[in-house]
C-alpha cells in the first residue's frame, strides 16, 4: 500500500474506484463517482414498512423485516410510487466488504433533500442511521420517507451517497481557523465554534428570498431533470419589511445562506444542524459538500448553501442573519483529480437560491 493510500482522511473518487475494482464496494457503478463520494442506487427489492427502525447491533435488517415490520413487498423493476407520509425500505445495489481501517458515512443527495424526501442509510447490525462501521461487510439499505411530495423511483435511481473514510478526518476549531486564514472559507468574518457557522439570508435586493412547498402537489419523478414548473410545487417568498420569516408548523422551505462558501480541493465538508435549543426548526437533510464547491483557480468567489428548512410543532420567527447550521470540514486522504464544478457535472456550483434539478 502506498503512502497516499495510507493517509487518514475522506477517500477521493480515484480511491473509491480502487475499492470497486477490489470488490470492497460491490455492485457499484463507477460512472456514479463524485469527487469525494459515490452515488448509491436503488435495487429491485423494496418494502412498505410500518415504521422507521434500526436493526440493533444483534440483528440484521432481514431479521427485523420478518418481525412483521414489512407491510408490503414492492418490485422496483418498472418503478413505483413512494407516497408522502409513508416509510419504505429499499435494498441497494451496492454491497460493502470494507477493510478494517475504513468506515463510511451516508447522506441524501442535494436533489433529494430539496424535494423534502427523508433518506437514511441502514446496515445490518447498525445502531445508528447513515453510519457504517469500520470493516463492515454486508448489504446496504435506504430508508425513504417523502415528507411533502410523493415521488416515483425505480431500480437504478439514486437518492443518497456514500463517503468512505480512514482515521481522524475532521478538523478541530484550531485547524479550521488556520485553514480559513490560509484560504478564506466564507466571504466575510468566520464564526468558528464547533464548525463554521452559517446564517440564513432573508433580505437583500432579490425579489425572492425563498420557496415554501405547496401541499397536495403532483408527483415528482426523481430521474427527470428540468421537467417541472416550480410554481406547481412551490410558492415564492418575497422579502418581509421586518426582515424575518414566520415558519409555519410542519411546512417545508427552501432558503439560502448569507455566506458564500468555499470548500478547498484538499477538503470536504458536511453540514450539521445546530442545537434544537436555538429554534423550532431543522435545517438541511442533505449535508455533503465536495472538494471544489465554490472554489476556482482564478479566485474563490464562493457558492451559497441552500438550506432545507422544516419547522416543528409551533410557529417560529426566523430572523435575517440568524445562525441556523454549522459546516464541519474534513481533510481528504488525497486531492481528487476532478473537482466539483470542473470536469464533474455539478448542478449547484455557483448557486444562489436554487430548487432541485427536477425543476425548470
Amino acid at each position: 500500500m502506498t503512502e497516499r493510500e495510507q493517509r487518514d482522511g475522506v477517500l477521493c473518487a480515484e480511491m473509491i474506484a480502487g475499492l470497486i475494482n477490489a470488490g470492497a464496494v460491490a455492485g457499484a457503478d463507477a460512472s456514479r463517482l463524485q469527487p469525494a463520494s459515490i452515488d448509491l442506487t436503488l435495487g429491485t427489492r423494496a418494502w412498505r414498512a410500518r415504521a422507521s427502525f434500526l436493526p440493533s447491533r444483534a440483528r440484521t435488517v432481514a431479521d427485523r423485516l420478518k418481525d412483521g415490520l414489512a407491510m408490503q413487498a414492492i418490485d422496483l423493476s418498472a418503478g413505483a410510487v413512494f407516497e408522502r407520509g409513508c416509510v419504505y425500505l429499499v435494498e441497494l445495489n451496492e454491497r460493502l466488504a470494507l477493510p478494517p481501517d475504513l468506515c463510511g458515512a451516508a447522506n441524501p443527495k442535494s436533489s433529494t433533500g430539496r424535494i423534502d424526501v427523508f433518506v437514511r442509510l441502514v446496515t445490518d447490525h447498525g445502531a445508528a442511521f447513515d453510519e457504517i462501521a469500520a470493516g463492515y461487510c454486508g448489504p446496504l439499505y435506504a430508508e425513504i420517507s417523502p415528507r411533502t411530495f410523493s415521488i416515483k423511483a425505480r431500480a437504478g435511481s439514486s437518492l443518497n451517497q456514500l463517503r468512505v473514510k480512514r482515521g481522524r478526518c475532521r478538523l478541530d476549531d484550531a485547524g479550521l481557523k488556520a485553514l480559513h486564514e490560509a484560504s478564506p472559507l466564507v466571504d466575510g468574518a468566520a464564526d468558528i465554534d464547533g464548525g463554521l457557522g452559517l446564517c440564513v439570508s432573508l433580505s437583500g435586493a432579490a425579489d425572492i428570498i425563498g420557496w415554501r412547498a405547496r401541499r397536495h402537489a403532483g408527483l415528482i419523478d426523481v430521474d427527470e431533470v428540468a421537467a417541472l414548473d416550480p410554481n406547481d410545487f412551490f410558492e415564492a417568498l418575497q422579502p418581509q419589511k421586518g426582515g424575518f420569516l414566520i415558519l409555519d408548523p410542519d411546512e417545508f422551505y427552501i432558503l439560502a445562506s448569507k455566506e458564500a462558501l468555499v470548500i478547498p480541493p484538499d477538503h470536504a465538508a458536511e453540514m450539521t444542524p445546530i442545537s434544537p435549543g436555538l429554534g423550532e426548526f431543522r435545517v438541511h437533510y442533505a449535508g455533503f459538500f465536495d472538494p471544489g464547491f465554490g472554489w476556482s483557480e482564478s479566485g474563490s468567489n464562493g457558492s451559497r448553501a441552500v438550506l432545507e428548512v422544516r419547522s416543528r410543532e409551533t410557529p417560529f420567527v426566523l430572523e435575517d442573519g440568524q445562525l441556523v447550521a454549522r459546516l464541519v470540514y474534513e481533510k481528504m486522504a488525497a486531492r481528487p483529480e476532478r473537482l466539483y464544478g470542473a470536469a464533474v457535472q455539478s448542478n449547484y456550483q455557483g448557486q444562489g437560491l436554487k430548487l432541485s434539478k427536477h425543476f425548470r
